[in-house]
């Protein structure tokens, strides 16, 4: 069974950072893809941050570029989002989610690309 547990959310204040963490089990992690999503209240759920195991390739939204690294420890199972400069329009519930089989990074921010997420965690921006 696929389980994905996030951590790490919190609140701050704009200008500070976090770091998110997502623990993956019950999956061969090699091979695959792992992205992060956020959504804030009556908001669309939309895609933040990705990556293709091992770390080959890295995709992000435009509104998170030169913020937001992604990146994994395989030895960990785990995938973390570095989130620098917080803003007050960053604060959301976020959510990591996975694809356990071949991915294509391109699609990496799109909902339809995953099948398994975790609860997310809850992360506020004060301004």
């Amino acid at each position: 069974q696929v389980q994905l547990v996030e951590s790490g959310g919190g609140s701050v204040q704009a200008g500070g950072s976090l770091r998110l963490s997502c623990v993956a089990s019950g999956y061969f992690y090699s091979g695959n893809c792992v992205g992060w999503f956020r959504q804030a209240p009556g908001k669309e759920r939309e895609g933040v941050a990705a990556i293709t195991a091992r770390g080959g390739f890295t995709k992000y939204a435009d509104s998170v570029k030169d913020r937001f690294t992604i990146s994994q420890d395989n030895n960990k199972n785990t995938t973390y989002l570095q989130m620098n400069n917080l803003k007050p329009e960053d604060t959301a519930t976020y959510y990591c989610a996975a694809k356990i089989t071949p991915c294509y990074i391109v699609r990496g921010l799109s909902e339809r690309t995953y099948a398994y997420w975790g609860q997310g965690t809850q992360v506020t921006v004060s301004s």
